[in-house]
Parts: C-alpha cells; structure tokens; sequence
C-alpha cells in the first residue's frame, strides 16, 4: 500500500488487512485475524464466519466502487469475491499468487477469466502459469528481499533482551496460528533441552501474548521475544522452523535450520491426496532439490529434530546451507516487488 501511495498520493485506499497495513495509511475495514482459518477441518467448523465475511466485503465494494482491487494472498476468499467482482465490472489485479502450482490447479482456468493482472513472486511461476496455461503473468521478484536488505545486526539487539554474543544462540519458529503453535512448541522444548550450551529463543508471533505461549514451557530454560523474529534470525546460528514463509525468510536471512511440520490427521491425509509437490519448504522448492531437511508429521519427533540440528549447527552444515542460500539470493533478485507491481498497477489504469 505505501508503493501505491508512492506512486498516486491521491489515492484513496480502503483495505482488509493487519496493523502494518494500517500504519500507511487508508481506511482498515477488517482485521486478517478475522479472516485466517488454516487447514481443511478448521475451514469447515468456521464456515458460518467466513460467508458472512464475504457478503460483508461484497457489499464494500459495491458501497465504495474502487477503480481496481488488488487481492493480495489469500486465495480461497480472494479468488471467489474475484469472480464475483469481475460480473460486477470491476478491474481485478492479483499480487502474490494463489499456489495453483501445489494444489487446485483447475483454479486457473477461473483466473484467467477474473483476473485482469497477476503479479508473481517465485521464479518457476511465471513458467507454470505462461507455458503450462498459456496465461501471461509478472514476474515480479519476493517483497521479503525489500524488508530484509534494510536489516544489520545490532548489538543493542543483544544487549536489551539480554542475550549473550556468542554465536550460539537458536531461534524456535514454532508458526504464527495458535492451532500449529499448539503441535510444534512441545516439541521444539523438548528439543531445548538437549542443548544446553545454547541459547533457545521464541520468536512470538504477532496478536499472540506472551502468556499465552507460558502454558506449554516447563523448565525449560527459553526466552520469548515478541515480534523481532527477523533481528532474532539475524542473530541466530540456526532455526527450527514451522513450514511457511519462515522458511524462505531464514533462508534470506542465511540462517541454517530444519524444517518441521504437523498438522492434525486429518488435514495432513487430505493434503497428501490433494498436494502433489516434492517438498514443503520454499527454500526447497525454489532451487528444485532438498537443501534444507523436511521433518514432516511422524518424523517431526525430537529425536529426529536433535539429529539435524546438531548438522545445522556443525562447521560442515553451516558452510554448505550458506553457500546454497548464495544461489537462493540470486535467483529472487535485488528487490522492489512492491514498487514494481505498484507501477504496474498504476499504468495499467492510466
């Protein structure tokens, strides 16, 4: 939003989002937290919520009458208010596509008639969605480079959470949902507990408190830090990692780790019938082979998590890991997603 306002300072923005959003400018009609259910089961118990949401932003728009909407993420409410919106005549642009790539490939068939522009993040999407269907997209670049090159490290960092500067510190990236936390945090402590010359540290995920995260610790010896995850990696020596955009941002951030993940039985069976990829992780599946270890639902135990944490954090697994993030960089590019994607915008509707 700030790139559009860079580009059209007249611009009157309203939007559904979160804080960070708000902080630019506009007029914050819904909070995300209202709106972000994960996983098949939870989709389906909050069902009553989500279609009031949408008959509530379908009467938005028609009340304020944009001259585009931009959908950002989000691709099972965005996609459908998109068909909606584009019955309706309004000009319908897309940033951060839909992972078609993984699951619901028969989606692009309705984008291509609902969407005026998609703008895309990852390099092997504008392959998917131009050579395999034949729909011209924009490639972009990740809007993560933007707000990680202006990132150092700081010893004030270290200093005002009372953290020592001895390259020995781990970062416990337990996920930002409070369903995944609840599977991931046990395990990761016990984890902990097995190192005891280094320093764990949880990155608390925005909106959650840090009571909150209290009821899963025992004795363990681990500090919570409350949104500084990217000043946390920046630290860190290597991160356990739920799977998710923390993954690439570790990666960015040239920080080795594992990646672990469990859902409930349930949604972990459904996507596995559903989601035919190779691996989970976008570090993994940028540079198509297996460069970061996967622990996935049964081998996301501690004793599994305990062997590849101690190759992360061995000379040898530092040195490889960081010299396959150098390739990752190059591949994404210098930056300016955004600003990019705001010109586009912008001369789309000169």
């Amino acid at each position: 939003m700030e790139a559009l306002k860079e580009k059209d300072d007249k611009a009157q923005i309203r939007f559904w989002g979160g804080d960070l959003m708000q902080q630019m400018g506009g007029v914050l009609v819904k909070h995300y937290k209202m709106l972000a259910f994960m996983g098949f089961w939870e989709v389906v118990t909050h069902l009553g919520t989500i279609l009031k949401n949408i008959k509530f932003c379908k009467k938005d728009i028609t009340d304020f009458q944009p001259d585009v909407i931009i959908y950002i993420d989000y691709p099972g409410f965005n996609l459908r208010i998109a068909k909606w919106a584009k019955q309706k005549g309004f000009k319908n642009h897309f940033y951060i596509s839909p992972q078609v790539w993984a699951w619901k490939e028969n989606r692009v068939h309705q984008m291509k008639k609902d969407l005026d522009a998609l703008y895309v993040i990852l390099p092997f999407e504008k392959d998917f969605f131009e050579n395999k269907h034949q729909f011209k997209v924009e490639f972009v670049g990740h809007p993560l480079l933007d707000t990680l090159n202006q990132r150092n490290k700081s010893t004030d960092f270290l200093k005002q959470n009372q953290l020592s500067d001895k390259n020995n510190l781990i970062a416990l990236l337990p996920g930002s949902r409070k369903q995944e936390i609840k599977k991931m945090l046990p395990v990761f402590l016990k984890v902990s507990e097995l190192f005891p010359k280094f320093q764990f540290v949880l990155a608390g995920a925005p909106g959650i408190d840090t009571e909150w995260y209290q009821k899963f610790f025992g004795g363990e010896n681990v500090k919570i830090i409350q949104n500084k995850t990217h000043d946390l990696l920046l630290h860190a020596r290597a991160a356990l990692v739920s799977s998710g955009t923390a993954t690439l941002e570790s990666g960015l951030l040239n920080v080795p780790q594992v990646v672990c993940y469990r859902s409930s039985f349930l949604t972990y069976w459904i996507a596995k019938w559903l989601v035919k990829l190779k691996f989970i992780s976008l570090v993994n599946l940028i540079l198509d082979r297996e460069v970061v270890k996967e622990l996935i639902q049964g081998a996301f135990n501690v004793k599994e998590v305990e062997h590849h944490l101690i190759y992360a954090l061995s000379d040898t697994g530092q040195k490889k890991l960081k010299e396959d993030y150098k390739e990752l960089r190059g591949i994404l590019g210098a930056g300016g997603a955004s600003k990019k994607t705001a010109q586009l915008i912008i001369e789309a509707l000169s």
